[in-house]
């Protein structure tokens, strides 16, 4: 089958057409790894009944990993962001984020796993403070609930019954607070006078506070230079009480 169509670009792969699904390529050559571990995060929350693309196969195409896959409605949720004056848009928003989280996450690799691991890794801190960061993840409650890992308005499509989240690459079990925490990093560099209205969205659905919620915020924000976004590095430094602002 022919891959065909513009490709969607995003920072680790583009999304084509293939026929009547889609197929999402990985930029480099070496990305089996994650082609085979979205694969595998989509198979697992299918059997949840959650608005995930379903998988059906992972391979090699063109010389690039990719993961063939249920085609998304066209219509992205950012859209309707950008374009409502208000916050009501985030309420429905906090919904099905909250859908997301009534899951168990079993079976899906530790949220707070993973935040160790790129806090090890990551650039621009001295021993001391990754220390320090590490012990205070350390102090914060675990979880066991279905976390997207990357949940924004540029992955939610569609709408009603029709919704759909897409890239589940980073999906893990954890502490739903601890996802939304991250949803607000992600917004703060979209739309920075607008992503604390998501957390209270959150807060106002759930009856978590939002103290609790920005409690995750240096861990999270320390966690996110593993991923390679340098032009961000900076802000998430002062996001983690690492640097101040001028």
């Amino acid at each position: 089958m022919a891959i065909s169509g513009r490709g969607i670009f995003c920072k680790e792969a583009e999304v084509f057409e293939y026929g009547a699904l889609a197929l999402k390529l990985y930029r480099h050559p070496a990305s089996k790894v994650s082609a085979f571990r979205e694969g595998a995060n989509l198979a697992m929350v299918e059997r949840l009944s959650l608005p995930a693309p379903k998988v059906h196969a992972v391979g090699e195409f063109e010389g690039r990993w990719g993961v063939v896959m249920e085609r998304a409605p066209a219509s992205c949720f950012a859209d309707r962001l950008v374009s409502t004056a208000g916050d009501a848009a985030f309420g429905e928003m906090a919904q099905l984020h909250c859908s997301i989280h009534s899951q168990p996450g079993e079976g899906l690799p530790s949220l707070l796993a993973r935040l160790s691991a790129r806090i090890r890794r990551a650039e621009g801190l001295d021993a001391a403070s990754r220390k320090r960061l590490l012990s205070a993840l350390d102090s914060l409650p675990d979880g066991d609930r279905v976390c997207h890992g990357d949940f924004h308005p540029w992955n939610i499509h569609g709408s009603g019954r029709g919704v759909m989240v897409v890239d589940w690459l980073d999906a893990c079990s954890g502490n739903p607070l601890a996802d939304v925490c991250r949803s607000y990093v992600l917004l703060r560099h979209a739309m920075p006078d607008r992503a604390m209205a998501y957390v209270e969205a959150y807060a106002s659905a759930t009856g978590a506070e939002v103290r609790v919620i920005l409690a995750w915020l240096p861990a999270i924000a320390a966690a996110r230079p593993a991923e390679g976004v340098a032009k961000e590095n900076d802000d998430l430094l002062r996001l983690a009480e690492l640097r101040h602002y001028p």
